[in-house]
């Protein structure tokens, strides 16, 4: 007590007793102190007030809880649990933030608003499900989520209990809870049972439910329905047990009430043709429906109720023939109402003859009218021996008709809800159920009655099993945290209870005096006086009255009337009546009526539906039939099924909802505290709260009570471990151990502890910002002297300044002075030295100039003179030369024949001669002999010539490039001399020229001043007089500008504005069209798969019906993956294909129609898109063309050459045949010899050429690898310099090279003599060639120089590829220096534009600005000018190698091969791409293997392996070539299957593994790469744009497939939805979790106390979700779909909708839970947003509209941080938050809650601005964004640049059967 007390301070604020509030707020003026009697208090409004305390007790007021816990989500996290505290937090959440419903610990504490809330809804649910029940805001469908949760959980049956006064919402509230059952379960069977519970609502209410003066839809009837679920907790079924429906407003309802709502819903659809024979008018018109006097609802339409009512009733099974039945009697009631009876005499009544109300209802029941007239007014008495007829007075006779139409009434709702149990019924076996119980609360009226007591007896029940499950949950909770813990005080109503239903009880004296024969009401009190009032003190007796008594209930006392429970609990009606009733013609009145005699409880009793139900009792066979001993009385009934249902609730987990009813006259938002303190000590709240006071209702964990008190701890006391730091420090700060105790996981503390430690850590913080408050006041007060010192010293500064650059500006004036003075009259003197200078220099430079160019001219004319004698001596001595050659010639000839002549006469004479013919020989072998050794010295001596003509050849480059360099740098030495000199002589003629203009400048401009002085005179006067014009007129002309601004303004934003919203409009349009076109394909594929579903059921019914008759594939592996293909898919494929066609063109047709109008809107958008992709496609074309043009080139050049060494080859192969021809026919003649040795050195030259022929073509051979390895080389960094050499090397010195070989007889040095083939074969042939003339001739020697010649020419090519390279790395030097150059110039250009003023900068900038770009231009111009003729050149070379390769022979290629191929070397060939020139990109299949490619190419295919080893799309590659195939042999059929059969494989894939992302993903990106190659191969001009020559060829050629591009964009769309949701599946339990819980910024969150219901921890476990985790699943994502090869586009917009998902479902929790709405989290918010865009940086997706998604989410973070105060705030925050809706706004602002005492609350003042602000917003009233939301998806095409050719099929796919073709 003394820890309570010391809270007792000044500034404390408690609570007091007030006769209108219950409870007003006060806060202590003084001190209190133990002893004081009284306490000094200062109430709200100001007043001082003294508070008495009790002398007795000495008991303190309650304490109020700090604001940071006022309205919290649960009442058990309220520090002091009181009553005034529970409904001030009530209140709070009511009034100011509008939220109905609040936890108090187990118990749902709903409100009724009086107004429809937007909460309900399937997005709420959505968001609710799978959600623990304390992360959320307190909700109905929190309650129902954990139960159904439990249920599948612990394997347990569940109950809700919802209970409250009449007008409290129980019936809604039960409504709710079935609704989100029946959403978040579904239904196990076809027949949609959770429609069929949900429609039964609507037929309950009619015949149940009526209007009220508390309630306009009060349930007159309680209700446990039970719904049950299999073993996949999915809904199968209902059952529903009702309790004592209240018969008597049948025939009476007092003022401001009506009947069951069923009546008038009949009697305003009287008008319909149906109801014409019911006779029915107005419901004035009948007694029944009138005595309330208010027919009619506010909002209500009786007419579309009863059509609701109807389709209900058809829902459940009931056809038109039963309701119209059921409607009958309904209208014989109200006209039985109507039946008037008169009295005959005092003992006697009659009823008129012909009484049309009671013939409407004889006729509507099939009875007869003298039967039903005569026991209206007669009832028959029977005796032991004879029966009489008794006639009864009028009154006894209203009495009972109106107890015939209660009992038909009550017959008529147990039929009704007997019909509705039947058709809530399946066969499925049912594995657990939740019940929920919509029962009556405690009721307490001025007049009370049997019903009131049947109500508060049950409640009695209710509240006792209640109170021990409360108990039951507290001692549970400190036993699993193993704290020590003492029995807790509760109230038990036992001896309430026992009061009631115990032996010699209230009903059991009731039931004993109706057994009497003369028991009557006041007997009964007797007995009860006798029985009770002095052995039981909750009976009492009232002092007035002896007709009444009182009971203590656990609520309140209640006065009860005994008139009339004897009559109620007999519940008698006229057996004659009854019997008439049964010996009716209309079948379904005897229906009604046929159990009479079997039943187990009396006519009339609703409660027996109870005996319907599962836990029913069986009535006992044993027993007597007799009407005496089968009737049980009212009470008996319900107090057995009362017990039954507190057996069912036991066997349950019970869930409870107290409706509280804020106020009597159904005001919205109205909060009446005095009914709700009733209600809330009637329900059991407060009991709740006062059981979790008594023992320790705050409860910590060790986590959060370090965080949240971490500042009262000091850097020595934090510890390792934290639970050790928890205690050490609750030691120091509560004395008292009491207060508190540890257990495993948690610390339970008191009531006001959690208060005291708030307090503490207050003052704590409060301390900390008072330290922080004076330092920086202090700071700004020392920065405000620092800045006032530094102004003062600046000023004196800058006057010092002043005044010493006054000083030294007078000692510059002078300095300058004597400065001016020396350097004027040393220019005056250095003029005249230079013009004197200058004048000798020029006559020097004169009269030098003229001798050397006399000199000169001499010299000129020298050198030509001795030019002319070396040419004329030249030819002179050519000349001499000439003669004296022909002469010696001829001289040499004549002298030759005489020795010739003579020497053949001794050839003649010594021919005759042995011995002379043998020296002849020996002198010819010995003359042979010499000619070889000759040729060998000779050869020997050509090839030190030739090493000798190398080196000097290599001398000679080298000092003709250092002299080529000398030379031009003497040149441009001599150009420099010239230019200066020229220079001078210009600048001297301007010097001159300038001289000449000054002089005439300055007479001109003193005659102009002489002017303007007399000129101003005059132009100031007009100057002035025009002003005055020019102000008015310039005012004039603003106002015209003004107006004509406005106006254009005006008129340009009305434009902009009407272009803006028609283009919103259309894209709206358009999007809106799409979805709807995408969300019936969506269900589409869900009827499909339905269909195919059905399907395989059937299938394997028929299966199973037939065994033994199926065969198993020999390559089926009997342990299949879930890849496997079964071949039973083959079987059900070829018996269904059939139906399968049909149902597919059905679909198809269906879809084309769906998508005409998309497609239409499309057109434009795919016009654009074609038109840029041309103009790619241009650009590579060329490219493309450019490469071909270089290989054909190159192929061209090869062939020629090859052709001209067959040409040499066979000239020599002549020369050969017909050199041995003639040795052949001249073999006796004496010089064959000579003959053979000219031939073996002519075999020996052709073999020498052979051997340089292959060395040039593996020279060849080389280089090409070469340039492969380059262009290589190029795609991988980037283009080599050396590409442009070695194709120039290819394309003309090869080529010279081999003119070399071809043509050595041409070289230069050979001139003089050109020697052919054919002149060579003459000579030969010539009889007795003189060998020594041959060979001086040098024809043998010719061979072996063009050898060499070759070999020189290509060393000569070698040297200018390297003068090629050195001039390139000059160009390059030189552009480094113009780089250089141009930086310097750039430097420069800023220093002067630096030193100009800002104006002539920013003009100057602008101008070089205008200047660089256009050189720039000019440039870009130029080189695309060059391309363009590089194009249009190697266009040319196309067309002209083209025409060469067609007028080719194909036989002539074919036979040429490379010589060079014959080396064993390792050179790459070069004619490899020539083999698969023909392929044609196409795949031939047999039709027996169509489903074998199906099976190894999707169905079996594993997208993992396909993705990374593989192109991307290589399964749509290897499908479009089939069916490329297909088409180009005109097979329709197999088109058509094979397209069948991919689509549906596709589906089937994606049915048996659509929760996977990785399959999805993959066979999107290959549906979408099948749907580009359809529409890029098909012959549409747009789709061929971009494709090269050979891809137009690769085009189908047959069938023209646009509807199927179709069905397959359906199947894209269908498997983008599905990807959706599998990404959606994956990352909806990360979401919350990452973006909301947990804190990515630590430290910056606070926690706050919790209740019961605990919310998920915001540390991070091991198993929580982080940002970190999203961002890596979005990664996983990302990655996944590039490996498939996923187009960009559809990339950008799968990334669009994942965030959509993300922000759309962060702010539904946020608008959720108020937990998460603080300042603090709005900054972790826009942090965890801000890495959600660094990942779209890093991913290059910032365009892909994916960060606008999270706009809602960005504004509602701001809305959480931004000032809420003033209507500046209120303005800022309605421009800023224009993505979020009014009532998304509304709810952030009212579920704002401070984490810490020094944050505000926002007014409601403040909201009430805001709703003013936005109310002419149109906008949707939606509370929560729709997560189900899929953007419509597009499909962009993407051609592929890959060629078909080109694509090779991996052996990993099993794909063998297919041919290349």
């Amino acid at each position: 007590m003394a820890a309570s007390e010391e809270l007792y301070t000044k500034c404390a604020r408690v609570w007091i007793p007030d006769v209108e509030e219950v409870w007003k707020s006060a806060e202590l003026t003084k001190d209190y102190k133990s002893g004081d009697v009284s306490l000094q208090l200062m109430l709200e409004d100001g007043r001082n007030i003294e508070h008495k305390l009790d002398p007795k007790t000495k008991n303190l007021p309650y304490l109020r809880n700090p604001d940071i816990l006022v309205g919290e989500n649960d009442l058990t996290a309220l520090s002091y649990l009181h009553e005034p505290a529970v409904l001030h937090n009530l209140k709070v959440r009511f009034i100011d933030s509008k939220l109905i419903y609040t936890y108090c610990g187990i118990v749902l504490v709903a409100i009724n608003p009086y107004e429809t809330l937007p909460i309900y809804g399937t997005d709420i649910i959505n968001a609710y499900s799978g959600q623990n029940m304390g992360d959320m805001d307190p909700h109905i469908f929190a309650v129902a989520e954990e139960a159904y949760k439990q249920m599948a959980r612990d394997e347990r049956n569940q109950s809700i209990i919802v209970s409250g006064e009449s007008g409290a919402g129980k019936t809604v509230s039960a409504k709710y809870a079935m609704r989100y059952f029946a959403t978040v379960s579904g239904s196990a069977s076809e027949a949609n049972v959770e429609e069929k519970v949900l429609a039964s609502n609507p037929i309950m209410e009619a015949i149940g439910n009526a209007k009220t003066t508390r309630n306009d839809n009060s349930s007159r009837f309680g209700k446990y329905i039970e719904i049950g679920f299999d073993n996949r907790y999915r809904i199968i079924g209902a059952n529903m047990r009702t309790y004592l429906l209240e018969k008597s407003r049948v025939v009476f309802q007092a003022d401001e009430e009506r009947n069951y709502h069923i009546f008038y819903q009949l009697c305003a659809s009287a008008h319909l043709p149906e109801f014409k024979a019911l006779k029915l008018s107005s419901a004035n018109d009948f007694l029944y429906t009138r005595q309330g006097r208010s027919p009619v609802i506010d909002g209500v339409d009786d007419t579309k109720e009863l059509c609701t009512t109807r389709n209900a009733f058809s829902l459940l099974g009931i056809n038109e023939s039963y309701q119209m039945g059921l409607f009958q009697v309904l209208a014989a009631i109200l006209h039985l109402g109507n039946v008037e009876i008169k009295d005959r005499d005092a003992d006697s009544s009659v009823i008129p003859p012909n009484n049309r109300h009671l013939m409407a209802f004889c006729e509507l029941v099939g009875v007869t009218y003298q039967d039903m007239s005569q026991w209206l007014c007669h009832r028959k008495l029977k005796t032991a021996t004879e029966t009489y007829i008794k006639p009864l007075p009028r009154l006894q006779a209203t009495n009972a008709r109106d107890a015939l139409s209660k009992h038909i009434y009550a017959k008529l709702f147990n039929w009704i809800v007997e019909h509705v149990n039947k058709a809530l019924v399946t066969n499925v076996k049912q594995h657990s159920f939740i019940g929920v119980l919509d029962i009556y609360g405690f009721e307490t009226f001025e007049i009370n009655s049997f019903e009131q007591f049947c109500i508060n007896y049950a409640n009695e029940k209710l509240q006792q099993q209640f109170n021990m499950h409360v108990f039951k949950l507290e001692q549970e909770e400190y036993m699993k945290e193993q704290i020590p813990w003492t029995l807790i005080d509760f109230y038990d109503n036992q001896p309430c209870i026992n009061l009631i239903e115990a032996k010699m009880g209230i009903l059991d004296l009731l039931d004993e005096e109706c057994r009497m024969p003369k028991g009557s009401d006041d007997s009964w009190a007797q007995k009860l006086y006798n029985t009770h009032l002095k052995t039981c003190s909750l009976f009492e007796k009232p002092r007035m009255s002896n007709r009444a008594f009182i009971i203590q209930h656990f609520a309140d006392k209640v006065e009860y009337q005994c008139d009339g429970f004897l009559e109620k609990n007999k519940d008698t009606v006229n057996e004659e009546q009854i019997n008439v009733m049964k010996a009716s013609k209309f079948n379904l009145l005897v229906e009604l009526f046929q159990d009479e005699e079997k039943a187990t409880s009396p006519t009339g009793q609703v409660q027996g539906t109870g005996g319907r139900t599962r836990l029913s009792i069986k009535p006992d066979k044993s027993r007597d039939t007799s009407s005496k001993e089968h009737k049980k009385t009212v009470g008996c009934q319900f107090r057995n099924s009362l017990q039954k249902l507190m057996d069912t609730l036991n066997a349950t987990t019970p869930h409870y909802v107290r409706c509280i009813k804020p106020n009597d006259f159904k005001l919205a938002f109205s909060f009446d505290p005095k009914r709700a303190v009733q209600q809330l000590r009637a329900c059991g709240v407060l009991e709740t709260i006062r059981i979790s006071a008594a023992g320790f209702p705050s409860r910590w964990t060790y986590q959060e009570f370090f965080s949240r008190y971490r500042v009262l701890m000091k850097q020595k006391d934090v510890l390792a471990d934290k639970k050790l730091t928890c205690k050490n420090v609750l030691e120091k700060l509560v004395q008292d151990q009491d207060k508190y105790q540890f257990g495993k996981t948690k610390i339970f503390f008191r009531a006001g502890q959690v208060a005291y430690l708030e307090k503490l850590r207050a003052d704590k913080l409060r301390a900390a910002c008072i330290r922080i408050q004076k330092t920086i006041r202090c700071w700004l007060a020392r920065k405000k002297y620092l800045r006032k010192r530094s102004a003062a010293i600046t000023i004196q500064r800058f006057t010092r300044g002043y005044q010493a650059r006054c000083l030294a500006k007078f000692l510059r004036r002078t300095q300058a002075a004597t400065i001016i003075q020396k350097y004027q009259r040393m220019y005056v003197e250095r003029k005249r030295y230079k013009q004197k200078q200058a004048a000798a220099l020029a006559m020097q430079t004169i009269l030098r100039a003229y001798m050397a160019r006399q000199k000169y001219q001499a010299l000129l004319r020298e050198h030509k003179a001795v030019i002319i004698q070396k040419h004329i001596r030249g030819w002179l001595a050519r000349c001499w030369y000439k003669r004296c050659l022909e002469a010696i010639v001829y001289l040499q000839c004549c002298i030759r024949r005489m020795r010739a002549k003579r020497e053949l006469k001794k050839l003649k004479i010594e021919a005759r001669s042995v011995e002379h013919f043998k020296k002849l020989n020996k002198g010819m072998e010995n003359k042979i002999m010499q000619l070889q050794r000759k040729i060998d010295e000779q050869s020997k001596e050509n090839r030190l010539v030739n090493e000798r003509l190398v080196g000097l050849e290599s001398s000679y480059t080298v000092e003709s490039e250092r002299m080529r360099g000398e030379l031009n740098r003497l040149r441009g030495v001599e150009e420099d001399a010239k230019n200066k000199a020229n220079q001078v002589s210009s600048l001297l003629e301007e010097l001159e020229r300038l001289k000449k203009e000054l002089s005439a400048t300055q007479q001109e401009k003193k005659t102009i001043e002489d002017w303007a002085q007399s000129y101003r005179d005059e132009m100031e006067k007009m100057v002035a007089e025009l002003k005055h014009q020019n102000g008015l007129l310039k005012k004039e002309k603003d106002d015209l500008n003004r107006l004509i601004q406005e106006q254009s303004q005006q008129m340009t934003e009305k434009m902009t504005r009407a272009i803006a919203e028609e283009t919103q409009q259309l894209e709206t349009d358009l999007n809106e069209e799409r979805s709807r076109y995408q969300n019936l394909l969506s269900e589409h594929l869900r009827l499909e798969e339905k269909y195919d579903d059905l399907k395989e059921e059937m299938a394997l019914s028929s299966n199973v019906s037939k065994p033994g008759h199926r065969r198993t594939d020999s390559t089926h592996s009997s342990n299949e993956s879930e890849y496997t293909y079964n071949s039973e898919y083959a079987e059900l494929e070829d018996g269904t294909r059939g139906r399968e066609d049909v149902t597919r063109g059905i679909d198809t047709s269906l879809t084309l129609k769906l998508q005409k109008r998309v497609t239409e809107l499309e057109q434009d958008k795919q016009l654009l898109r074609n038109e840029l992709e041309n103009r790619e496609e241009q650009l590579q074309r060329a490219s493309a063309m450019a490469r071909g043009a270089e290989l054909e080139y190159e192929s061209l050049k090869r062939q020629e050459l090859e052709s001209e060494n067959k040409k040499l080859k066979h000239d020599l192969e002549e020369m050969r045949k017909s050199l041995l021809g003639n040795a052949a026919t001249g073999a006796g003649a004496p010089g064959s010899p000579a003959y053979k040795v000219l031939l073996e050195q002519l075999n020996a030259s052709c073999e020498e050429l052979e051997v340089r022929k292959e060395e040039v073509l593996i020279l060849r051979s080389q280089l090409v690898s070469q340039k492969e390895a380059m262009h290589h080389k190029e795609t991988m960094t980037e283009p080599s310099v050396y590409k442009d050499d070695v194709s120039k090397l290819k394309d003309d010195e090869v080529k010279q090279a081999y003119v070399g070989l071809k043509d050595t007889n041409r070289s230069p040095r050979f001139m003089r003599q050109q020697l052919e083939v054919s002149d060579l074969l003459s000579r030969l042939r010539s009889a007795a060639p003189d060998l020594r003339k041959l060979n001086e001739d040098g024809e043998l020697w010719l061979v072996n120089q063009g050898l060499k010649e070759t070999i020189r020419l290509l060393e000569h090519q070698l040297q200018t590829q390297r003068r090629t390279y050195d001039n390139e790395v000059e160009s390059l030097r030189s552009e480094l220096q113009n780089v250089k150059e141009e930086n310097n110039r750039q430097q420069q250009l800023l220093a002067q534009n630096l030193q100009l003023p800002p104006e002539a900068r920013i003009e100057a900038s602008l101008q070089h600005e205008i200047t660089r770009l256009t050189n720039e231009n000019l440039d870009l111009m130029e080189q695309l000018e060059k391309q363009d003729r590089t194009i249009r050149k190697l266009k040319k070379q196309l067309k002209v190698y083209s025409k060469r390769i067609g007028e080719m022979g194909a036989g002539q290629t074919e036979g040429q091969t490379s010589p060079g191929q014959m080396v064993d070397e390792p050179i790459h060939p070069v004619n490899i791409p020539r083999r698969e020139k023909d392929f044609q990109g196409m795949l031939e299949y047999k039709k027996e293997d169509e489903m074998k490619l199906v099976k190894n190419l999707i169905l079996e295919l594993k997208p993992r392996g396909v993705a990374v080893n593989l192109i991307p799309g290589l399964p749509a590659y290897i499908l479009f070539m089939c069916l490329r195939h297909a088409d180009y042999v005109n097979d329709d059929q197999k088109v058509r299957t094979l397209l069948t059969s991919t689509i549906n494989s596709i589906k089937k894939i994606l049915k048996k593994r659509g929760d996977d992302f990785e399959t999805v993903s993959f066979w999107l990106a290959n549906t979408c790469r099948f749907l580009h190659c359809l529409k890029q191969y098909s012959g549409d001009e747009q789709f061929m744009k971009h494709n090269t020559s050979r891809q137009n060829e690769h085009c189908l050629s047959n069938f023209d497939l646009a509807e199927y591009r179709q069905v397959i964009s359906d199947l894209a769309i269908q498997i983008y939805q599905q990807l959706i949701k599998c990404m959606e599946n994956i990352l909806q339990p990360m979401i919350v979790s990452g973006m909301l819980e947990h804190e990515t910024i630590q430290g910056v969150s606070g926690v706050k106390p919790t209740g019961l219901r605990k919310r998920t921890s915001s540390i991070a476990d091991e198993g929580t979700y982080t940002l970190d985790s999203i961002l890596r699943q979005l990664s996983a994502f990302h990655s996944t779909m590039c490996q498939h090869g996923t187009d960009p586009e559809l990339i950008k917009q799968v990334v669009k909708q994942q965030f959509y998902i993300i922000g759309a479902v962060t702010l539904n929790n946020l608008l959720l839970r108020k937990d998460m709405c603080s300042w603090s989290k709005g900054m972790q918010i826009r942090y965890n947003v801000s890495q959600l865009e660094e990942w779209l940086r890093d991913k290059g997706l910032m365009t892909c509209g994916a960060k606008e998604t999270l706009e809602p989410l960005i504004q509602a973070a701001q809305l959480l941080q931004v000032k809420k105060k003033t209507d500046e705030d209120a303005e800022a925050i309605c421009s800023m938050c224009h993505a979020l809706t009014t009532a998304q706004i509304v709810k952030v602002l009212n579920l704002y809650t401070p984490v810490n005492e020094f944050e505000e609350r926002v007014s409601v003042a403040f909201i009430r601005t805001i709703q003013t602000r936005l109310r002419d917003r149109c906008e949707s009233p939606q509370l929560l964004m729709d997560t189900k939301m899929i953007y419509p998806v597009t499909f962009p095409f993407n051609p592929s640049c890959l060629a078909l050719e080109t694509i090779q099929i991996p052996s990993s796919l099993n794909l063998a059967f297919l041919t290349r073709v």
